[in-house]
């Protein structure tokens, strides 16, 4: 089947169309929602969990829970891609969301170090591992039966509205839910249930999947690709004799690069902003939870434009044009936050911050996307995706640990995002110039 052939308008209704980006983006919030839950108790979770003498080796710790979450992202982004490649976009997306929210909720349920020592933070983590694999399967869906879904002039759109749309909303719900439980459990309420409610309510994304997932249209792409020749109307099994992933190597290894530097960056500014508000502008719980949904929102429309302004200008020049913004912009943000002393400035820089942390994360995934033919999109795109923010997951633990107070942490953040950001202009302009297309 040629590629033109493929990439031609998807045969859906307009309805059809919008309800693939609008639950893609929403499963994509999901999975975020979830990651974004432990970012905003991290502090509590330093205490309950990996209690230590030291303040920063503490929060190490709760950052390396969070990390073993996307180290097992890429083995979840492999089983569930070749499920999706092989059964359908829609039904990996279903049991990935609800193994996600069933994961996230029973953290909290364990006891904590105090009451049974060492074993708190080993189940905790045994834990983060099973919704690492889910997680990275959540990925392996949601973003091909979205792109797939919409015409080649508007998918830059379409990645900017699931990946970084959808991550704002996420962190616009974990915003809320923590501005919610942190006001009706404040002080040591919180300290001792508040944190275990926010884990509860990952069960919204378990809710979603047997609710809405399978009600989906599924990917015209990829029921294209089932028909055998001469039978329009069969849908029989993928045909065995297609594309294999170990010859895209090449094309894995780049995604790696641009997904750990645009990760990373994300992480580190929407990441890790709760907590440097805290241990740094000593910003109240009430007064965050705002700043936070403030900054949720100004993710959301950053995410829509950059991913439009990939479609308008092409992919290349958009992402060489955000990664030199983000070397200069996020390094001078992070020196001026920390020196600010009242709350609408605190909340200015916050949402700048989060803004343009999230113009090079945005049209990752459909430069991935655009990198594999159908037959092996969801694998392909997924292992580059889930290896890179592994590796860019880590780098709030590389921060904590190497600011080792809190007074060191703006320097510590310059640092890192002026090196991610020039590993993603590196990464950026190796990358193969199409247009739009995906074969």
């Amino acid at each position: 089947m040629q590629a033109a052939t493929l990439d031609a308008p998807p045969a859906l209704t307009q309805r059809q169309v919008t309800a693939a980006i609008a639950f893609s983006a929403l499963g994509w919030a999901f999975d975020l929602f979830d990651l974004f839950l432990l970012l905003y108790v991290a502090p509590v979770l330093a205490k309950v969990f990996f209690a230590s003498g030291r303040q920063m080796l503490s929060l190490a710790g709760v950052y390396a829970a969070f990390t073993a979450t996307l180290l097992m992202r890429p083995a979840g982004g492999w089983l569930f891609g070749r499920y999706a490649d092989s059964n359908g976009r829609r039904r990996a997306m279903v049991v990935a969301a609800i193994g996600v929210g069933i994961s996230t909720a029973l953290m909290g349920t364990l006891p904590t170090v105090q009451a049974i020592g060492l074993a708190a933070p080993v189940l905790f983590l045994a834990l983060r591992l099973v919704q690492g694999v889910f997680m990275g399967g959540m990925v392996a869906s949601t973003h091909t039966l979205g792109t797939e879904s919409i015409a080649p002039a508007r998918r830059g759109l379409a990645s900017g509205i699931i990946s970084g749309g959808g991550s704002g909303v996420g962190k616009l719900l974990a915003s809320l839910v923590f501005l919610l439980v942190s006001t009706l459990l404040p002080g040591q309420l919180y300290v001792e249930w508040g944190w275990r409610v926010m884990f509860f309510s990952g069960l919204l994304s378990s809710l979603l999947g047997l609710l809405v997932f399978t009600r989906l249209q599924e990917s015209p792409m990829w029921e294209a690709l089932q028909r055998a020749p001469g039978q329009p109307g069969a849908l029989p099994a993928p045909v065995q004799a297609g594309p294999r992933l170990a010859a895209f190597v090449p094309a894995i290894l780049l995604g790696i690069v641009l997904t750990t530097a645009g990760g990373g960056l994300s992480y580190l500014t929407s990441g890790y902003l709760p907590t440097f508000m805290k241990l740094v502008n000593h910003v109240a719980p009430r007064d965050l939870g705002m700043i936070l949904s403030l900054s949720a929102l100004a993710v959301i429309a950053s995410s829509v434009l950059s991913g439009h302004l990939s479609d308008v200008i092409g992919r290349k020049p958009a992402m060489l044009l955000f990664g030199a913004g983000s070397l200069v912009a996020i390094p001078l943000l992070y020196l001026g936050l920390a020196q600010a002393t009242s709350l609408l400035r605190i909340g200015v820089y916050s949402v700048l911050l989060s803004a343009v942390g999230t113009f090079c994360y945005a049209p990752l995934l459909i430069v991935l996307n655009e990198r594999f033919p159908t037959a092996i999109r969801s694998s392909g795109t997924a292992v580059s995706w889930n290896i890179g923010f592994a590796l860019g997951g880590s780098m709030p633990v590389l921060v904590s640990l190497v600011a080792r107070g809190s007074g060191g942490l703006a320097g510590a953040l310059a640092l890192c995002t002026a090196a991610l950001a020039v590993a993603y202009l590196l990464a950026a302009w190796r990358t193969p110039t199409r247009r739009n297309l995906m074969g």
